[in-house]
Formats: structure tokens, sequence, C-alpha cells
């Protein structure tokens, strides 16, 4: 997997036609190349919607589209399933008898890739029609889902939402890069934690003045708080209150969640998530998640083929976790090979990262004669793109063009066939226009198609021709059929070649 690998025609905003690729060019060209879907419907998201590296990966594993968290949270909305939700109402019924308040904590913006800030017009609306009289907003600035520099215009957004439901306000402003940590820094977590739950940090009598001036970024916001005119915090999270969790997708928020549920705990606070999250913490979700069962992984397991997963600690949890259909068990037919980083990664300064260790796995696991299948994920492309510097995507996407090259070496080598693919676009767009029309770095993910690549083993047969019009979907099928096995009753999708 080739993480944030797109196709869009050369531009000076495409990293990757200004970086110097032969190895990717020549066999892009080639007769084994095609280009598939992975975004919007055809993976399970909503239409239009940009893909992502879990449901990229999920559905690479699934070998069917599957309905993503955000698809189920938005057909729950517009059923009025939501509304109805025995859960939900429980609590808002004990919050509207108490006096207590609710506290909406997520990402907001539209980026669709963790949380959807349109969501809080039903939630706030729910909570008008219960009867609850306080509901305050811990709202997480984003700027790597979206474009930098959004944040104010997202945080109106949000006021705009809580005068039109006639409820809710900002109690507290923080950048993803404290709430949404995974890396387990828990100064950063708990720095975001504190400010969401007992107030503290920096002072400010608007939330818009919590955002930086020029230079400032939406993803390292200061933990702020929103005070009266005394400097006392207006919305902390008192005892007896509820705190909803509204980002749909778990990985990111899990951290920051688990933190708040131990802190709270002699508070009394009911704690609900809108999807479900992986949280050590019991967090009962208001909408669950669509099973993957019965996909790439459980099918090697049945005929019991050996493989290795290897990728850098970002994107572990996708050849592993995800691309077993959200299972955190290890198989006995695997094996997890995770490359971690020796120091705190500055991708723009090392956008090579770890991948000559990644490389190295790949190779060791290659020439052993009892696996059958090596997963790997290369993370440059993706991981560098989000920072929206250009120029380093552009030196990430030769450094992982030279790993390409030494992969495909020891394929030669060991007698083995490749399958090269992009699990969601992203470094194939580096600029948008921006709110003045001019041109904006940015960093996040597109619904572009990607690029997929069968590299015939060097004794097997001659390079044949892969069929237009494929997804993500058909990947697991394809990696199957070239294992001599068919694809599993659950599959929808097919084998390309």
């Amino acid at each position: 997997m080739l993480d944030g690998w797109g196709h869009a025609p050369p531009d000076p905003g495409n990293a990757l036609s200004q970086a110097s690729t032969p190895h990717l060019d020549r066999l892009t060209s080639g007769r084994g190349a095609t280009l598939v879907q992975a975004s919007g419907e055809a993976v399970g998201l909503l239409p239009g919607t940009v893909g992502n590296s879990e449901i990229g990966h999920m559905v690479i594993g699934a070998g069917r589209p599957l309905p993503y968290d955000s698809l189920l949270v938005q057909q729950e909305i517009d059923s009025g399933a939501l509304a109805a939700n025995a859960l939900l109402k429980e609590v808002c019924a004990r919050l509207a008898t108490s006096g207590r308040a609710l506290h909406l904590v997520g990402l907001c913006s539209d980026g669709q890739i963790h949380a959807h800030v349109d969501h809080l017009r039903e939630l706030l609306r729910i909570a008008v029609f219960e009867g609850v009289r306080a509901v305050w907003i811990h709202a997480i600035t984003d700027g790597r889902d979206v474009a930098d520099g959004t944040a104010a215009a997202y945080l109106e957004r949000v006021e705009k939402l809580s005068a039109e439901a006639g409820a809710g306000r900002v109690a507290s402003v923080v950048g993803r890069g404290y709430a949404l940590d995974k890396s387990g820094d828990l100064e950063l977590t708990r720095a975001a934690a504190l400010a969401m739950a007992d107030g503290t940090g920096t002072g400010v009598a608007h939330p818009r003045d919590a955002i930086g001036g020029p230079g400032s970024s939406d993803v390292w916001v200061r933990p702020s708080v929103v005070t009266d005119a005394g400097g006392v915090p207006l919305g902390a999270i008192g005892d007896g209150d509820a705190v909803l969790f509204t980002n749909f997708r778990s990985d990111r928020i899990q951290q920051l969640a688990d933190y708040l549920v131990t802190h709270l705990e002699p508070r009394g606070v009911t704690v609900m998530s809108l999807a479900r999250y992986d949280t050590r913490a019991a967090i009962a979700p208001l909408v669950d998640r669509a099973d993957a069962s019965g996909g790439l992984a459980d099918e090697l397991e049945r005929h019991g083929l050996r493989s290795v997963r290897i990728a850098e600690s970002e994107k572990f949890e996708h050849v592993t976790y995800y691309l077993n259909g959200r299972d955190a068990r290890v198989r006995d037919v695997e094996e997890h090979v995770r490359i971690a980083a020796d120091s705190p990664p500055d991708y723009r300064s090392a956008p090579g990262m770890n991948l000559p260790r990644v490389v190295a796995a790949v190779t060791k696991a290659a020439r052993r004669t009892d696996v059958a299948l090596v997963v790997a994920n290369l993370a440059n492309i993706d991981v560098v793109g989000h920072t929206g510097d250009a120029r380093a995507t552009v030196a990430a996407a030769e450094h992982t063009d030279e790993a390409v090259g030494a992969i495909c070496a020891v394929a030669r080598e060991t007698g083995r066939w490749v399958l090269l693919v992009g699990d969601h676009g992203n470094a194939e767009q580096m600029v948008r226009p921006g709110a003045d029309g001019g041109p904006r770095p940015y960093g996040g993910h597109t619904t572009n198609p990607v690029p997929l690549v069968v590299v015939p083993a060097p004794d097997g047969p001659a390079a044949r021709e892969v069929r237009v019009g494929g997804t993500l979907a058909d990947v697991a099928p394809t990696v199957l059929a070239l294992l001599g096995c068919p694809p599993g009753v659950a599959m929808t999708g097919r084998p390309l070649l």
C-alpha cells in the first residue's frame, strides 16, 4: 500500500508529477496498471466524500464496500433514528430533570475523515427537543483534514448552528495536535482534557480569540477556555453532566476519551460516543459499526497461509487492525512488524521517515519460504503530504519510488509477484483555492482514483492486462487469486486480472 498515492494530471500542485519517480513511472505505464476508485460510494462513504486510510484499508481487506461510520451516522440522522435513540433520550431526560449540562466534544470541520461539524445541528436540535437547558461545545480545530487557516470560519459555523437550534455555546477550543494525539504523549492529551473538564487553559473572551495570528497552525491551537468577564470558565464539566464525543472515527479520539473518562469518574458523568470507539473505557455508542468479517485475513487463516504485516507506527494499525476488519487479534498465521521511530518525527525535514527499515523488513519476510504474503504500508506520501509542504512531499515521493524499486528487486530475486495500490488520494493535490481565490497549501485527502499495479513474478506468466473500472474492494480477491484461492463468500469484489 502506497499511502496517499492518488492520480491526477501533471500540475505544479501535484507533488507526485513534480517528483522524479522512474520506477513508479515505468510500472504505471505498463500492462499491469490501472486506476481504481477509493472514495465515495465505491468504498462505502457518502457520495463525493474523500477516501481515508481507515476505510481504504478496511475495504482492501474486506473485499467489499463497507458502510463507513460517517455514512451510518448520517443514515441514522436522516431516518430520525438518532433522535429516537433510547440511550440519548434517557440521558437527555435526566439532564432536563436535573438541570445538568450536555457537553459535545469533537473535531469541528467538514473533512469527513474524523467528524462532520454539521452533525452538531441534529445533536443540538435533539437536546432542545428533549429539554436540556445547557449544552457546551468543546471544539477541536482541524487544519489537516481541511485546509489550515480555516478554524475561525468553522467556529463561526458552530455559532450559527447554535443560533439556529437555540442552544449551545463553545466552552473550549483546542487544536487536534493536542486533542487527537495517538502517539501516547499523555501531556498533550492531558492539556486538552483539563481545558474541557476543568476549564484549565488560556482564558479567552470569545472562541475566535483562541486562534493565533499569521504563521500559526490550526493543528496546534493552544488549549483555550472561554471565560466570563471575571475570568471564570463558562463550561467546565460538572458533577452529573453528560459528555458526548461527536467524532465518528475512533483511533485519534480514543486516547482523549480514555483520559477524560478516568478523570471524570468521581463526578458521576455519563459518557457516550456518536459511533463505536476502541477505547479501554466502556463508552456506549449511539450508532454501531458495520460487520467487516469474512475478509482477506479470515481467508488467509482458513487456507493456512502465513502473512507478515509491516508498517511504521503511523500506519501500523492500518495493515493489522483495519485490514483485518477492525479485529485486534493476531492470528496464528500472522506476524506483525512495527517500525518505530527512534525520536519524535519531523516529517518536513525527514521525508524518508524509516523507509529503509521498512524495506529491510519486507526483504527479510520475502526471503522466507513459509510466508505466502507480505503486506507493507509505505506511509511517506500521505504522512508528509499532510504537512501541506509540497517540497517535502516531492522528496517523500522520491524516497517511496526508491523503496518500490528495492521491493520489486527482492521480488524478482525471490520469485514473487507484487501488487502496488494507493489507499486514497493526497499528494497529487497539494494546493487549493483559499477564501480569497488565491492558492493555499493543502494537505488533505482527495476524491481522485488511485493507481493499482500488478507486477508478475519473474518465473510466472507474462504480464497480463488488468481490467478498468475497479475499486479497492477488488484488491483482496485479486490477492487471493494470485495465491490460488477463490474470493471469500462475503466478498463482492472480483479479481482485476
